[in-house]
């Protein structure tokens, strides 16, 4: 399944962005940060009385100050995300052709562990509550929409609001995503025995697993472009391996399969893309699959980092997060190094980014890929 950029539908423009993680409240803070090589990562212990040494990146409380009592922690961090991204598009939230859409994986999962279990609790954690209060809170007319498929989430949902505007449905699409840390998304993650006691390091011949974190991001989309700086979505796709509920495909064919796709309708070949922002997890099956991947789309070339190693895996944020990076390595023609990084550790050849790179990028390649076999690829540019 692929969506193209033509001449007879609406082009889509991203006109604001946020992120919002333990490296900072706003883009310009999350740059700055990833400028200086900081990593939010860190390593806790007796995490939710875990008897394992645990590393994720995760808030403290200081980042995330404006606490709205009547709101979850991860209602909360969706709204401040919103806000900010917000800031110069208020006059879109109440028109009648705005759309806002919700990306997550596990929402208000973490209220099952602390509340007694009742109608009221299974009503309360269901993700479509989250953003209906959400999208009240700040006024949207029409009913919000989630989007919840794994760590394709992010991904998928910025597809899904493109979608929405190329069909003339909607004019602008308000595209947020979150999730937090849970004693649940720890315990599960740890019965895979997927997790890195150390900052996380994608695709290095180390690597031993990866770093949970937490984190939200909004990009919003619109019909109508602003400035000439505006970057575009012009393509993309999913696919899905159907090899297994939790090991992705062992050819990549499939994700590759998206990636061809989307260079496919946007009328570029491999040679055009200039930066590729993996989905990298540090974990042995992914990044080598990715690697095959890449390969497959005659890729191997093009300048690839992960951002696990800033952010851990940040779940249905994720895919958000790395594409507002992706969006600003157009803007500032700056790709960052993929940290952790030292030994090519996957069976494909592939062009890591080891240091700061200043050079001109006018197309940029996004990849996910999740449990269930899902995989997406999107395609941003000048």
């Amino acid at each position: 399944m692929g969506i193209t950029e033509t001449d007879n539908v609406p082009k889509v423009f991203i006109i604001g962005d946020n992120i919002l993680s333990p490296l900072g409240q706003t883009t310009a803070e999350n740059l700055e940060a990833l400028k200086g090589g900081i990593s939010g990562v860190k390593q806790h212990n007796d995490l939710f009385c875990s008897p394992e040494r645990v590393a994720a990146s995760l808030f403290d409380g200081g980042e995330i100050s404006k606490i709205d009592k009547n709101y979850t922690k991860f209602e909360n961090i969706l709204i401040l995300s919103i806000y900010d991204a917000m800031a110069e598009n208020k006059e879109i939230v109440a028109h009648e052709k705005t759309i806002l859409i919700i990306s997550t994986t596990k929402g208000n999962i973490s209220l099952l562990e602390t509340e007694p279990h009742t109608e009221a609790l299974n009503t309360r954690v269901a993700l479509h509550t989250s953003a209906q209060l959400v999208a009240d809170h700040f006024g949207f007319k029409n009913q919000p929409i989630v989007v919840s498929n794994a760590c394709i989430s992010g991904v998928l949902a910025i597809l899904t609001g493109t979608r929405l505007i190329r069909s003339g449905v909607y004019e602008h699409a308000v595209v947020a995503g979150a999730d937090v840390v849970s004693q649940f998304v720890l315990s599960g993650f740890q019965s895979f025995h997927a997790l890195s006691d150390s900052v996380c390091k994608p695709f290095d011949k180390a690597r031993t697993g990866l770093n949970l974190g937490e984190g939200a991001a909004t990009v919003v989309l619109s019909s109508h472009g602003k400035t000439e700086t505006d970057v575009k979505v012009v393509s993309g796709a999913v696919s899905n391996d159907a090899n297994h509920i939790s090991g992705p495909s062992r050819t990549g064919e499939e994700l590759g399969y998206a990636i061809k796709k989307t260079l496919f309708n946007a009328g570029l070949t491999a040679h055009d893309i200039d930066y590729i922002s993996a989905h990298g997890t540090a974990t042995p099956y992914n990044d080598e699959m990715e690697a095959r991947a890449l390969n497959h789309a005659g890729l191997q070339q093009v300048p690839v980092n992960s951002l696990k190693g800033y952010y851990g895996h940040t779940l249905g944020a994720a895919g958000l997060i790395e594409s507002v990076i992706a969006i600003h390595a157009i803007k500032e023609g700056l790709i960052f190094p993929s940290m952790g990084y030292e030994e090519n550790g996957v069976s494909q050849p592939i062009n890591i980014c080891t240091e700061l790179l200043n050079k001109p990028v006018k197309h940029a390649l996004k990849t996910a890929s999740g449990f269930g076999g899902c995989n997406a690829a999107i395609l941003f540019s000048k």
